[in-house]
C-alpha cells in the first residue's frame, strides 16, 4: 500500500523492469480520499444562522408534506408535530433535534474488505454516474440495456480512482421495470468487489435489496453494504414511494442519501440563500425522519443543485451559483455533523467536448473544495443526466485522480523542501539527473492514463486522435484487462436461485 494506492502485480529491478509496469496490465486499486486541504467557506456565522433560523420558520409555518403515507403521519404525530391533512407543521427544533442521533461518520463494507469506504468526516469517496435512460458511444446515442450496464460496472471495477460502483448506473430498458433491479444488482454483487448501492424504485426492492445483501455478506449483522439515494420531490414533499425505500432501508441499518431535488428557479427560489434555506429544511426533515423510523440509522446530507437557462427552461451545470450553494451545503452538513454528497461530472452538453469538459471540472473542483463525501455522479454523466456516456466515463474517472491529487495539500517535509536539490545543481544547471529528481521523478508529479502529450509529428502519424478517440481505445484496453472478482460459488448459487424464485413470482411489468 503506498499513499493510499492498493498495487498489484509490482515490478522491480531496472529499466527494463520500469518499462514492462509501465505497459503492464496491473489493476491499481486507490483508497478513499482523505483531504489535507480546509474546506472553502464563503458564508459567514450571520449568513449560516439566517438561514437555520429561516429554515425552522419554513417548518413551523409553512411545513411539508407526506401524501399517501398515513404511518408517517402517524409518526409525525407521535412526535410532536401538527399534522393536518398530509401536511406537517414541525415546532422550532423538533427536527434539528431528531437529527442529533444520526452519525457523523459510518463504513459502508465491501465484499472485498480492502474495499470499505469511510463515509463522512474528512474523507470523499466518488462513485459514477446514476440513473441515465440512454447511453452514448462512439455509434451514437440509444436507450440502455442490461449489456451497457454491465458494460459501465466492469468499467468502474477498473478504474483506479473510482472507490465505488454505483447504483443505476444507466437504466436497462430491455428488462422489465419491476425486475431490472435483480440484474444489476447482481451485476454490482458478482462483476466487481467495490461497494455499490440499492434500488429505491418501490419499497419491495428496497426489501430485495437487503435481502440479497444478507446473502451476499452471510448476514448483514447491522453492518451497511448499502447507500441508496432518497430524493426530496422539491419543494417540500416526501413522497411516498422514496419515504417506503427509506423507511426499509432505515430499519435495516443501511445508509440513505436524503437529497433535495433542487433546479434553482423552479423546485427553488432563484436565491442562493433561499435555496439554501430549503435544502436545510428538507434535508433536516427527511434526515429526522430517518431517526424516527430507527435512532442511529446512517444518513447524508445531500444537495442535488442545478440552475436554470431561464430562456428555454433547460437545467445549466457548472455555473457559478451553483458552486455557491455547493459550498454553503457543505457548512451546513458540517454545522449538523452529517456526512454529505453533492458535485459530480455535471454537465449539460449532448456530446463530451468543450462545454461538457468546462462544465464537468467546474462541478467536479467546487464538490472537493465543499468538503464532499460521498459524490455520486463523479464519471459519465452527459445531456443533463440523461446519457450515461461510455467515453466520458474513462476520461472523467482518469480525471478524478486530480482530486486525489489536490486533496493531498502540500508537503513540507525536508524532502519536499528539496534544499540538497538546490545546493547540488546551483546557478544555470537543471534538475533533471540530480540525486532529488531521481529519487522522487515517479512520484513527482500526477500522471494521466489518457491524454495526449506527445509532439505534434508522432500525434499526425498516429492519426490525429483526439480525446474521445483515445478514450474509446482505452476502453478496449480496460474491459481486455478486466478479471472477474472472486466470489464463493455457494454464494452465487444463493443469489441466482433467490433471482430466479423472484423473477418467477411475478409477470413482467414495463411501467
Amino acid at each position: 500500500m503506498e499513499d493510499g494506492v492498493a498495487t498489484r502485480g509490482r515490478r522491480g529491478g531496472g529499466g527494463a523492469a520500469r518499462r514492462a509496469e509501465r505497459t503492464s496490465g496491473k489493476i491499481t486499486q486507490a483508497g478513499f480520499i482523505t483531504r489535507n486541504i480546509p474546506d472553502y467557506e464563503p458564508l459567514t456565522e450571520e449568513a449560516l444562522e439566517i438561514i437555520e433560523a429561516n429554515a425552522e420558520v419554513i417548518l413551523e409555518e409553512v411545513g411539508v408534506c407526506f401524501p399517501e403515507n398515513e404511518a408517517a403521519l402517524a409518526l409525525w404525530r407521535e412526535a410532536g408535530a401538527d399534522v393536518d391533512g398530509d401536511r406537517v407543521r414541525l415546532p422550532r427544533g423538533l427536527a434539528r433535534n431528531l437529527c442529533k442521533t444520526a452519525p457523523s461518520q459510518f463504513t459502508q463494507i465491501a465484499r472485498n474488505p480492502e474495499r470499505n469506504v469511510e463515509i463522512g468526516g474528512r474523507n470523499l469517496v466518488l462513485a459514477p454516474v446514476y440513473g441515465p435512460p440512454f447511453v452514448r458511444d462512439a455509434g451514437g446515442r440509444r436507450y440502455a440495456t442490461m449489456a451497457d450496464f454491465e458494460k459501465f460496472v466492469r468499467l468502474g471495477h477498473m478504474s483506479k480512482w473510482l472507490h465505488h460502483s454505483g447504483g443505476t448506473v444507466c437504466e436497462p430498458t430491455d428488462v422489465a421495470v419491476n425486475k431490472r433491479h435483480y440484474d444489476m444488482l447482481m451485476a454490482h454483487m458478482t462483476l466487481t468487489d467495490k461497494p455499490f448501492m440499492g434500488s429505491v424504485t418501490e419499497p419491495s426492492r428496497a426489501r430485495d435489496s437487503i435481502e440479497m445483501c444478507d446473502i451476499l455478506f452471510g448476514g448483514l449483522n447491522d453492518r451497511t453494504a448499502m447507500v441508496s439515494l432518497i430524493n426530496i420531490n422539491s419543494p417540500l414533499t416526501f413522497d411516498s414511494i422514496m419515504m417506503g425505500a427509506l423507511e426499509e432501508y432505515s430499519r435495516a441499518n443501511q445508509a440513505c442519501i436524503i437529497s433535495p431535488f433542487i433546479v434553482g428557479g423552479a423546485m427553488a427560489p432563484v436565491s442562493v440563500i433561499g435555496t439554501l434555506t430549503q435544502v436545510l429544511a428538507e434535508v433536516m426533515v427527511g434526515v429526522a425522519y430517518s431517526q424516527l423510523i430507527r435512532k442511529g440509522a446512517p444518513v447524508i446530507f445531500g444537495a442535488f443543485v442545478t440552475s436554470i437557462d431561464m430562456n428555454s427552461g433547460a437545467p445549466t451545470f457548472g455555473t457559478p451559483e451553483a458552486a455557491q450553494i455547493t459550498y454553503g451545503a457543505g457548512q451546513l452538513a458540517r454545522r449538523m455533523g452529517l456526512p454529505y454528497r453533492s458535485a459530480g461530472s455535471f454537465n449539460g452538453s449532448k456530446l463530451p467536448d468543450a462545454q461538457a469538459a468546462y462544465e464537468t471540472a467546474n462541478s467536479l473542483n467546487a464538490g472537493l473544495l465543499a468538503g464532499v463525501n460521498f459524490m455520486l455522479h463523479a464519471c459519465g454523466w452527459l445531456e443533463g443526466g440523461l446519457v450515461a456516456d461510455f467515453e466520458k466515463f474513462v476520461m472523467d474517472a482518469d480525471q478524478l485522480g486530480t482530486l486525489h491529487k489536490m486533496a493531498e495539500g502540500i508537503a513540507i517535509d525536508e524532502n519536499a523542501q528539496a534544499m540538497g536539490a538546490i545546493h547540488e545543481v546551483g546557478p544555470g544547471g537543471h534538475y533533471l539527473g540530480c540525486a532529488h529528481t531521481q529519487a522522487n521523478f515517479k512520484q513527482a508529479f500526477w500522471k494521466t492514463d489518457l491524454f495526449d502529450y506527445k509532439p505534434f509529428e508522432t500525434w499526425a502519424d498516429e492519426g490525429e486522435r483526439d480525446t474521445r478517440a483515445l478514450a474509446s481505445v482505452r476502453i478496449e484496453k480496460m474491459l481486455a484487462n478486466y478479471e472477474q472478482p472472486y466470489l464463493d460459488p455457494a454464494v452465487r448459487e444463493a443469489l441466482m436461485d433467490y433471482v430466479a424464485r423472484k423473477k418467477a413470482s411475478m409477470p413482467d411489468a414495463f411501467m
